[in-house]
């Protein structure tokens, strides 16, 4: 098999950087794909010397140098379960497709593409499907799986989907089934503080939300409003508290030890020991998402959350990049 080291690999939909961390020095990144000024300031800050190929509408493969390897995780929203699922009828959708055309031309050996678990069950199967047969007809064979980002190190539920193509005829490396790793490790880092167990009190909720803080005879918690048989859920400190779609009659597990998915909006909240309910910082959003502390500093709260909504979990590219290596 080749040498990860000697590789060299084009980075599609690139954000903030999430696959160039997460591969580090294991391949030679030979340029980058990013529309979003904000994104690509904070990707140039870290990643000075690689190249921005722009749009991938507008990418001429024969521009490209020699390439082994294409990775990205192409919009999500088409396929995401919190959007309005339209798939290919999303003009993101038909991204793929840009993919498809660059690989047509240059031919990698390997492909690793991240999207949401959704993209699965899109349109009853048939968009996957769709994807996996345009591989085939490149000339790749695909092997994939969902991984779940609280599995690798870091305290958050983030399930997403990882394909791995190979061009038949070259070695191909066993990536999946990939493990989950230990999935305690991680848990008690300091990304929300002490994500301890407590106990709480009792209290009813009424229609208007989250009921004012209580305080036990350890520490407080909060009435959180959800659709279960109780009609409430109790958030203590340190948990996790997911406020998106604050009057929908459905929602359930609003509350979790470990932090929810992170989304652009920023819905992901915590209690505090000396303070009320509270939004995750962007630090600790960049923890939840294994990246350094002051990944994404010198953009504004707003951009940094949406950056690291859509970026992808470094450590689950890390394990990922360690069995193509």
């Amino acid at each position: 098999m080749e040498d990860l080291h000697a590789m060299h690999y084009l980075s599609l939909f690139s954000g903030i950087g999430g696959f160039e961390l997460g591969i580090g020095n294991r391949a030679n990144c030979v340029g980058f794909s990013e529309i979003d000024c904000h994104a690509e300031k904070i990707y140039r800050r870290h990643f000075p010397e690689h190249r921005n190929f722009g749009d991938i509408t507008t990418i001429d493969p024969a521009d490209l140098p020699h390439l082994d390897l294409i990775v990205g995780g192409f919009p999500c929203q088409p396929f995401s379960s919190a959007g309005k699922q339209l798939g290919f009828a999303d003009a993101r959708g038909t991204l793929f497709f840009d993919i498809a055309r660059i690989t047509r031309k240059r031919q990698p050996r390997l492909l690793l593409l991240e999207n949401v678990k959704g993209l699965l069950s899109h349109d009853h199967g048939h968009t996957f499907a769709a994807i996996l047969t345009t591989l085939d007809e490149l000339g790749y064979d695909c092997q994939w799986q969902v991984l779940n980002s609280k599995d690798y190190g870091v305290p958050q539920n983030r399930e997403r989907l990882f394909i791995v193509g190979c061009l038949r005829g070259t070695p191909r490396p066993e990536v999946f089934p990939l493990a989950g790793g230990n999935k305690k490790a991680g848990l008690r880092i300091k990304t929300i503080a002490h994500m301890r167990r407590y106990r709480c009190s009792y209290q009813t909720v009424d229609e208007t939300g989250i009921s004012p803080t209580l305080v036990t005879e350890r520490q407080p918690c909060v009435i959180v409003p959800e659709a279960t048989k109780e009609g409430y859920a109790k958030a203590c400190v340190g948990q996790s508290i997911n406020l998106a779609v604050p009057n929908s009659q459905t929602r359930r597990g609003r509350v979790s030890d470990i932090a929810h998915t992170l989304d652009t909006g920023m819905q992901q909240n915590t209690l505090t020991e000396n303070a009320p309910v509270r939004r995750l910082t962007p630090t600790e959003c960049e923890r939840l998402q294994g990246f350094p502390d002051g990944w994404t500093k010198g953009a504004s709260d707003t951009q940094r959350y949406k950056m690291l909504g859509n970026a992808v979990t470094v450590n689950v590219v890390r394990a990922i990049a360690s069995r193509i290596a």
